[in-house]
């Protein structure tokens, strides 16, 4: 499972990875009303979140780093998005990891630097899904980068 997490807007996504293989299982957005205040868009991400693991059962998560361009007080909400939803991944069980927004869009891309349309494009080629909203092909691009990087292990480990 990846997720882009935010305080409106949290993108999800599942895969199934065996092997080389990826494939596409679920995504979408979990989406709160900018109107209503902080802690009742968290509780209602933490309520989904929940709801998504009861449904998809995931082995694993993965997690978008928080990105501080030139607003610390967007990036302190994201950050209280992202501790309910890895307080919310932790309680179901699961092993998760982070991975800076860089990351993700050089596994995918090949540049570190490369924008969310060129992201959505290679989630499209990779898992055959081209009709998602940005915030889930993020959310998927999280999750085949945590494929890749938990694939590369255990063929070093081997």
């Amino acid at each position: 499972m990846g997720i882009d997490p935010g305080t409106r807007d949290v993108g999800w996504g599942v895969i199934e990875s065996e092997g080389t293989r990826l494939a596409f299982v679920a995504a979408g957005v979990i989406r709160a009303d900018p109107k209503a205040a902080l802690s009742e868009r968290l509780a209602l991400v933490a309520r989904e979140l929940r709801g998504l693991i009861a449904a998809y059962e995931p082995v694993s998560a993965a997690v978008e780093d928080v990105f501080v361009k030139s607003n610390p007080r967007a990036a302190l909400a994201i950050g209280h998005g992202r501790g309910v939803i890895l307080a919310g991944l932790g309680e179901a069980g699961l092993t998760v990891r982070d991975y800076a927004p860089a990351t993700v869009k050089r596994a995918l891309t090949g540049n570190g630097r490369a924008l969310k349309s060129q992201v959505a494009r290679m989630v499209g080629v990779l898992l055959g899904e081209t009709d998602l909203s940005l915030d889930a092909s993020d959310a998927l691009a999280v999750a085949v980068a945590h494929a890749t990087n938990l694939r590369s292990q255990t063929i070093v480990g081997q």
